[in-house]
């Protein structure tokens, strides 16, 4: 038997109610009560009060307010149980959902445990799901688990910093924690706490002061991100070699290329070919020659802005080409001095 809602068991109590009211109204003035006298004598008479009867009563009259009795107080009891109906289904469904997410965290092994939803958070959540890996959000928050959980996310409210929040998050079983929340002081102690509950975790953390680094490695940290050093790093690029960087934007997998590079002592650069060059007329086959394999060739910028990449090693080089090379840091430098290719400071919009 399908249960009705209790928006619907509401609606249909308030209306019996009404009709058995009006009517019961209607039955007692027509029997030689007063209109206030019969309003007040179904008041009393439906909801069980019993102070008396305030008009005069006969066998017809007496068997009307049973009818009245039964048919009110039926309704009235319908109209109070969608009530209660709702506030237990209410509380119900929270309980199940609370369950059903319990039984979901409890489930995961090898997930990411994300610390704050906040615009590193988005941004992090955000990638993470692109690569299909699982994660959860932890953040205290209602506005921002709302967004999340509207994104799709898996959520747990609470504050990182508390041990029992993230043993109910799976710290246990998590692969990575990254905690990007803007306070140092926070991510310095969720990361303590992590690497307690979890000495095999992985541990990404967010540092906006440089003297926090330091902290957050003693602390346990496997990585330090500082945002503000990576958007500096990014501008000054932006200003040094926009070649390189338009050719990196071109795919989101070579944005980090530069940075993974770094940490090999190898860098990509950028080459301009001057008009008096003894490369002008030359090919990309006969630069990687002269360069004799201390870089390679990843892409050629021409003078009207064409990024070419992958060039052709029979691709002939002119005056003004930008040649993107990925080479070691110490070796690029000695090839400019030879062969007199410089290296130019570019500013987009600025005029020749």
């Amino acid at each position: 038997m399908r249960i009705q809602s209790p928006w619907r068991r509401i609606t249909i109590g308030v209306t019996l109610l009404t009709i058995t009211l009006f009517v019961a109204v209607v039955g007692y003035v027509m029997m030689g009560c007063a209109p206030l006298d019969a309003l007040y004598m179904v008041i009393i008479t439906i909801f069980g009060v019993g102070y008396g009867e305030f008009c005069p009563i006969s066998n017809l009259q007496r068997i009307f307010t049973i009818f009245v009795i039964i048919t009110g107080s039926s309704a009235a009891v319908y109209t109070v149980g969608g009530f209660v109906q709702m506030i237990i289904d209410g509380e119900l469904n929270e309980a199940l959902d609370h369950r059903r997410k319990a039984k979901d965290l409890a489930s995961l092994s090898g997930h990411t445990i994300v610390c704050g939803y906040g615009r590193i958070g988005q941004v992090l959540a955000h990638k993470l799901s692109d690569a299909d890996a699982d994660f959860v959000i932890v953040d205290n928050s209602d506005e921002r688990l709302i967004s999340a959980e509207e994104h799709g996310y898996r959520v747990y409210q609470g504050n990182a910093t508390n041990e029992d929040i993230l043993l109910a998050a799976g710290i246990e079983r998590a692969r990575v924690l990254a905690t990007v929340l803007p306070d140092d002081a926070s991510n310095v102690f969720i990361t303590l706490t992590a690497r307690g509950l979890n000495p095999q975790l992985e541990i990404v953390a967010r540092g906006e002061m440089p003297s926090t680094e330091k902290k957050l490695k003693l602390a346990g940290a496997d990585h330090v991100v500082s945002p503000a050093s990576i958007s500096a790093m990014r501008m000054a690029n932006l200003i040094t070699h926009p070649s390189t960087i338009q050719f990196l934007d071109q795919s989101d997998q070579r944005s980090r290329l530069n940075e993974l590079l770094a940490q090999i002592d190898v860098q990509v650069d950028e080459l301009t070919i001057p008009s008096q060059s003894q490369l002008v007329g030359k090919t990309v086959g006969d630069l990687e020659v002269r360069g004799k394999g201390t870089f390679i060739v990843v892409a050629l910028r021409k003078a009207n802005g064409e990024i070419v990449t992958h060039p052709d090693h029979d691709l002939p080089l002119v005056a003004n080409d930008v040649v993107i090379v990925l080479g070691h840091r110490g070796d690029i430098p000695q090839f400019n001095q030879l062969f007199k290719v410089k290296t130019q400071v570019q500013y987009r919009g600025a005029r020749s």
